[in-house]
C-alpha cells in the first residue's frame, strides 16, 4: 500500500516471518488539524500477545491529535499521550489473565519538524545529506542509564540468555507489562529533527527488520526503489532471507522537497 501527500510518499511491508503468530501492528495517517497538514507513522511490535500492540493501533495516534497541545507543544503532547495511553491500555486490562506489552517507535511530521518517539527496541533511521542516522536508541537494558533508572526503582537486571529486566523481559521500556511496572516504563525518548531539503528519508521497523539488516543498508536500499513499498518489501524480504527470526514490519518514507513551494 502506499500513499502520497506531495511533500512525501510512504510505503509498507509487515509480514509473520518465522513466528507462529502475528504480534506486529503499524499505522499511518496522513491528515490535517485545524489547516496543518500532519503525518503519523507507527511501528508497534507486540511481546506475550498481540493485545497491546493491536490497542496501540487503535488508540494511539488518536489519542495524540485529540491532545490540546499536539500543534503548539508536539513533544510534550507526544509524551503526555503515550503514558496516558498506556495506563488506558492497562485498565482496559485490568480483569484479564495476561500479561502483555509492545514497543512504539513513532515518527510524527508537523510543521516543519519531524519528531521520533520511541519505546521498547523498534528503531527509527533517517537518512540526512546522503548519511544514516539513528533517530531512536534501543531500550535494552543494560544500557547504563537505563539499568540505573530500573535498579532505581527498586527492580533489577539479570542476565537469561540475554539481559531481561527481572530476569523476563528483554527490552526495558514497553506499554503494558503490568507485572513489570514501575521499571518497565512507557515514558518515551524523543528526537527532534528540521525538516529540510537534506532529509531523504525515514525507515520505521520493528527489530525483526534490525536484527539483519544495518541503519546505513536500510537507507541506502530505500533511496534506490522509486515506490517506497517496494524498498518497505525488499527489505522485509532481505531480513527474512538472512535468517530473522521475528516478524517484520517495516515503513519507509521518501520525502520530495521539490514538491514544497518556496
Amino acid at each position: 500500500m502506499e500513499m502520497e501527500d506531495g511533500k512525501l510518499k510512504c510505503g509498507y511491508s509487515s509480514f509473520r516471518g518465522k513466528r507462529a503468530t502475528m504480534e506486529d501492528f503499524y499505522d499511518v495517517k496522513l491528515t490535517e488539524i485545524d489547516g496543518h497538514a500532519v503525518s503519523l507513522f507507527g511501528v508497534f511490535d507486540g511481546h506475550g500477545g498481540s493485545r497491546a500492540a493491536e490497542y496501540l493501533k487503535e488508540h494511539l495516534f488518536e489519542n495524540l491529535m485529540k491532545h490540546p497541545k499536539f500543534l503548539t507543544d508536539t513533544k510534550l503532547a507526544i509524551s503526555e499521550t503515550y503514558q496516558k495511553t498506556d495506563a488506558d491500555f492497562l485498565e482496559s486490562e485490568s480483569s484479564a489473565f495476561r500479561d502483555d506489552g509492545s514497543t512504539a517507535s513513532t515518527a510524527v511530521l508537523v510543521g516543519g519538524h519531524l519528531y521520533v518517539a520511541n519505546v521498547g527496541d523498534s528503531r527509527a533511521v533517517i537518512s540526512k545529506a546522503g548519511k544514516a542516522r539513528a533517530l531512536s536508541v534501543d531500550h535494552k537494558p543494560n544500557r547504563s542509564d537505563e539499568r540505573k533508572r530500573i535498579e532505581n526503582a527498586g527492580g533489577v537486571v539479570i542476565w537469561a540468555g540475554t539481559w531481561r529486566v527481572g530476569g523476563v523481559l528483554a527490552m526495558s521500556r514497553a506499554f503494558g507489562n503490568r507485572l513489570l511496572k514501575p521499571f518497565v516504563v512507557a515514558e518515551p525518548e524523543i528526537q527532534e529533527e528540521l525538516i529540510n531539503g537534506e532529509l531523504e528519508s525515514l525507515v520505521l521497523a520493528s527489530d525483526g527488520l534490525w536484527d539483519a539488516v544495518e541503519n546505513e543498508e536500510a537507507v541506502s536500499l530505500a533511496k534506490t526503489e522509486d515506490v517506497p513499498e517496494s524498498a518497505a518489501r525488499k527489505l522485509t524480504e532481505i531480513a527474512y532471507s538472512r535468517g530473522s527470526a521475528d516478524n517484520i514490519t517495516c515503513i519507509v518514507v521518501q520525502f520530495h522537497h521539490d514538491k514544497i513551494a518556496g
